[in-house]
């Protein structure tokens, strides 16, 4: 088994052969750790880190996204994505993720092309291979690098890397898009979003840094780690009655806890090889 050190120095000769790189940035540690690494071994005229908004994620994200990475000391270039416009990605398709990213790779290629830089690197781990990630297909029909997978990075390595350079968000909770909390064949509007949006922000400000609100038409099925599910119930009243007023008609919570990846449950193992392929 590759120690960290050993894993460091495979990723830094990554890089090392790609000279000039566009870091696709979202702001969660596992693309700040590529991006902190892209700069300190290539120089930050090498490396320009371009940010994605879109209605799948908050304003909020993004614009700490850009300010983390001119922290970092990077060029930094923001784009707008219009996801809802692709049918299978506002009807929430199970492989509605393979066409956001195909969205989504499309444009940082078209951007590492009017750059003259030939190398789009994202911040996919070893333990994305383990869930249902149709995003995966889109990366490598794009010809993205996920140097971090290359690399042999779990998200234990990510974390301890990301804390011996020095990132400050080391621990940060990780995220993912909004259309993660609605069933599939869901269609997702600019109002359900903003619903679900709001009442996660509601939620993470009284202390819950992972929450998840997942949607389901006039219910609220709020999903926080299991071990804090009795510090939650001190607020039961205060969050039913919030969620109520962003138009939600109940609010549940789920006794099983907080879970990466819950929606996919609902698909059959013929489902997942059948879109992730």
């Amino acid at each position: 088994m590759q120690t960290l050190a050993e894993k460091k120095q495979t990723l830094v000769v990554l890089l090392k052969k790609m000279n000039r790189v566009v870091v696709a940035f979202s702001g969660g540690i596992d693309s700040t750790l590529v991006l902190k690494m892209a700069l300190d071994t290539l120089g930050s005229d090498q490396v320009l880190a371009v940010v994605a908004n879109s209605e799948l994620f908050t304003n909020e994200e993004y614009d700490k996204a850009v300010a983390l990475a001119e922290e970092l000391g990077a060029k930094v270039i923001g784009t707008e994505l219009n996801y809802l416009e692709e049918s299978h990605i506002k009807h929430n398709t199970p492989d509605s993720w393979y066409y956001a990213k195909k969205i989504f790779y499309a444009r940082m290629n078209e951007l590492a092309a009017a750059n003259t830089i030939d190398y789009v690197l994202d911040g996919m781990i070893m333990d994305d291979n383990n869930d249902f990630r149709p995003g995966l297909r889109a990366r490598t029909e794009a010809g993205a690098r996920s140097v971090l997978q290359e690399a042999g990075f779990y998200k234990t390595d990510v974390r301890a890397l990301a804390k011996e350079v020095a990132l400050t968000n080391w621990n940060k909770v990780s995220s993912c898009s909004i259309s993660s909390r609605f069933p599939y064949g869901t269609t997702l509007t600019v109002e359900n979003i903003a619903q679900v949006m709001k009442a996660e922000k509601y939620i993470r400000d009284l202390g819950f840094a992972t929450v998840r609100v997942r949607w389901h038409s006039e219910v609220a099925r709020v999903e926080i780690p299991a071990e804090r599910l009795n510090d939650f119930l001190k607020f039961s009243d205060q969050v039913s009655k919030a969620l109520i007023g962003f138009g939600f008609s109940y609010v549940t919570l789920d006794l099983s806890g907080f879970r990466s990846g819950r929606m996919n449950e609902s698909l059959s193992e013929a489902e997942r090889k059948a879109f992730a392929s």
